[in-house]
C-alpha cells in the first residue's frame, strides 16, 4: 500500500466512539471511506450524518446491515422486509450506494427452504433498490453461523445466488473473515468479477487462539488470514473499490480508540 486513498472503515471497529466523533477521527488519521452501521444512526437524522461525513471528506461506502430473510413465521419474514425497505430508505439519505445483507437462517427449518426465503426477499427488494439507486451486496458469512445468522456460507452460494436473481443491483462482499477457508475461492472470487458482481472487500484477521467467533476479530498481520494474498485475487479480478476494515472485538473495543485507529492504519500499510 502506498496510500489511503482506499481505506475504508466500518463504524463498529471503533464502536466507542458516535458516529460524530468516528467522522473527525477518520478524516484526520487520512481515511477516506466510511461504512456505516444502522446502529449507529439510532435517534440521528440520516441526512444530517450524510452532511457531517461530507464536511469531512468521508465518503459514505456503505450502510450494514440489511438481511435476515430466513424465518419459519411468516409474520417474522414480513416484518424483516418492512425492516430492509427502511434499510434501503436510509442508504439512500445516507448516500451510501451499497446495502451489506446478513442472509439469516432458522434452525427450525432445512437450510435449503432458508436459502429459498432469502431469494424470494432479496428479489422482492430489488425494484425498490433500483428505484433509490442502492445495490444489494450478498455477504456469505462462515458456516459456524449457519444456524441462525446465514445460510449463505461460500463464494459459490453467493455467486448463485445474486445470479439467480437476475439483477444488475445485486452482488457479493467478499469478506475474508468468512471466506479465507474456501478452497475455492480465487475461482469464486473470478467468476463473481465476471459477472460483474464484486461489490465491496472487507479485511480483518483470524486469532489463533480466538475466543470468541464474533467478538474476537484481530488486526490484520496478527492472525493465519493471507489478506494480501485474498487482495491480490480481488484487484486481479478488477476491483478497484474500498478495502473495509471490520473488526469485531472486545479486546480493542477496551482500548484507547485512537491508538486502535493509528494500530490500524499501520497493519493497513504493512499487512493488507
Amino acid at each position: 500500500m502506498n496510500s489511503l486513498d482506499k481505506l475504508c472503515v466500518h463504524t463498529i471497529t471503533t464502536k466507542p466512539w458516535p458516529i460524530e466523533t468516528a467522522a473527525v477521527k477518520f478524516s484526520r488519521a487520512g481515511v477516506k471511506g466510511i461504512s456505516v452501521w444502522r446502529e449507529s444512526l439510532v435517534d440521528r437524522d440520516p441526512q444530517k450524518i450524510r452532511r457531517i461525513l461530507e464536511g469531512e471528506g468521508l465518503e459514505a461506502v456503505s450502510l450494514v446491515r440489511g438481511g435476515f430473510f430466513a424465518n419459519r413465521d411468516e409474520n417474522k419474514r414480513r416484518d424483516a422486509f418492512e425492516n430492509n425497505k427502511q434499510a434501503l430508505e436510509e442508504a439512500a439519505s445516507l448516500g451510501a450506494p451499497l446495502l451489506a445483507l446478513v442472509c439469516g437462517a432458522d434452525p427450525r427449518q432445512s437450510l435449503e427452504d432458508s436459502r429459498k426465503q432469502i431469494h424470494d426477499g432479496i428479489s422482492a427488494l430489488v425494484p425498490m433498490a433500483a428505484d433509490l439507486d442502492v445495490r444489494l451486496g450478498i455477504e456469505p458469512l462462515h458456516p459456524m453461523y449457519a444456524d441462525t445468522r446465514s445460510a449463505i456460507n461460500t463464494m459459490r452460494q453467493a455467486n448463485d445466488l445474486a445470479e439467480k436473481t437476475g439483477s444488475g443491483q445485486v452482488g457479493v462482499i467478499v469478506d475474508v473473515y468468512h471466506v479465507w477457508w474456501d478452497p475455492d475461492l480465487e475461482k469464486e472470487i473470478m467468476r463473481c468479477a465476471g459477472l460483474g458482481k464484486l461489490f465491496a472487500f472487507h479485511i480483518s484477521d483470524w486469532k489463533v487462539p480466538t475466543t470468541d467467533f464474533l467478538n474476537d476479530r484481530e488486526i490484520m498481520g496478527k492472525g493465519c488470514i493471507p489478506v494480501p494474498g485474498i487482495r491480490k485475487w480481488i484487484e486481479t479480478a478488477g476491483f478497484q473499490g474500498y478495502h473495509e476494515v471490520e473488526i469485531f472485538s472486545d479486546h480493542y473495543w477496551q482500548k484507547d480508540q485512537d491508538v486502535f485507529l493509528e494500530e490500524i492504519i499501520e497493519a493497513y500499510w504493512k499487512y493488507s
